[in-house]
């Protein structure tokens, strides 16, 4: 008897040897890579040079949605448009079983309610702690040389002597220690930093490896003692807004925030009058709480700021990792294991 077909769908562009990496895990596996017409509803541009190209892309797209029993891709605002709760997914592509994200965050996957549906959810854990641990250094770095201020005046054509400082003897607090806080704690000690960590869970308050494990309410500890904090927490409910006003008084007027979470963690607005009113010396943002940032937002023409656009996360071979991960579920899958980085309807993501 043959065994049934596993129908796996990409979404996004894959090179022919990651693709044939997949294929290779099992015979049963059937895979379909989205054209980059198709591609397009994902990430939620629906316009095309004319209406042919739309009716086909569109119908490549619903084809491909309508047999999948696995997606693996991304959940962008094209989907969040097309399939805003579970019931208009589960209408859509009623034989998909899994949704393996190539992103850590899982705040788009759970403002759809997938997370708490019989939609298995993974999510790209652990991927990102290299390229995002090497971005956190980096910011840290330029702050304490002051390469954002000889970028700039080497741009105006001023020569500009300063005193920069060391980042050796520094405090880190890290808010939020999963594979990225890690990371970052690993190279902050390299250079001679003392870390301090929030947690979930704490048992033990020293880790050799880390530093100092604090627990989520002592918070505002970490705070106090950093002069680099590093926000790395999932976004949800709990941790939306979780760097306000108060927070941001909490800190040193010399320290620095660099969130590489996501934007919504902090109260971007209320960053914007610290940074003015010199209540914190600086920010590194990789994220905001509406991207693009808006032309007319204030932090484009700050001093002591640096910015960049989402892409801390970003490597040259983000999609071999992608593809790593996604095979080691993949065998699990098949077997009937659980598989790794499951989304927790309680801890929200």
């Amino acid at each position: 008897m043959t065994e049934k077909k596993v129908r796996v769908l990409v979404s996004f562009a894959l090179e022919p040897e990651l693709v044939q990496q997949i294929a290779d895990i099992n015979p049963r596996i059937e895979i379909v890579v989205l054209g980059q017409d198709a591609r397009r509803l994902f990430r939620g541009q629906s316009k095309y040079p004319s209406e042919l190209e739309a009716q086909t892309a569109r119908k490549e797209f619903e084809e491909a949605m309508s047999a999948a029993e696995v997606l693996f891709g991304f959940w962008g605002p094209g989907l969040i448009e097309l399939y805003p709760n579970p019931q208009a997914l589960a209408e859509a592509a009623p034989q998909l079983r899994w949704l393996q994200l190539t992103s850590a965050g899982l705040d788009r996957a759970a403002r759809s309610g997938l997370i708490e549906s019989d939609l298995m959810v993974t999510n790209a854990s652990g991927l990102h702690a290299t390229p995002i641990g090497e971005y956190v250094l980096l910011s840290m770095l330029m702050f304490c040389k002051g390469g954002h201020r000889f970028v700039r005046a080497q741009d105006r054509g001023e020569w500009v002597r300063y005193m920069p400082q060391e980042l050796y003897g520094k405090t880190v607090g890290v808010v939020g220690l999963g594979h990225i806080g890690e990371e970052v704690a690993r190279l902050s000690k390299a250079f001679g930093c003392r870390v301090l960590a929030t947690r979930r869970s704490v048992t033990e308050r020293a880790d050799s490896d880390i530093g100092t494990l604090l627990p989520p309410g002592e918070l505002p500890a970490l705070l106090a003692e950093s002069d680099f904090v590093v926000l790395a927490v999932p976004l949800t409910e709990e941790t939306r807004g979780l760097i306000g006003e108060a927070e941001l008084r909490q800190m040193k007027a010399s320290a620095v925030l660099i969130n590489i979470a996501r934007g919504a963690v902090v109260d971007q607005e209320a960053l914007i009058r610290a940074l003015k009113d010199g209540e914190i010396a600086g920010a590194g943002l990789d994220v905001f709480d509406q991207e693009p940032l808006a032309e007319d937002s204030e932090l484009w023409g700050m001093e002591n700021v640096i910015m960049s656009p989402h892409i801390s996360g970003g490597t040259e071979i983000y999609n071999q990792r992608a593809v790593g991960i996604f095979c080691d579920n993949l065998r699990r899958y098949l077997a009937g294991e659980r598989l790794m980085n499951l989304a927790d309807p309680e801890r929200g993501y």
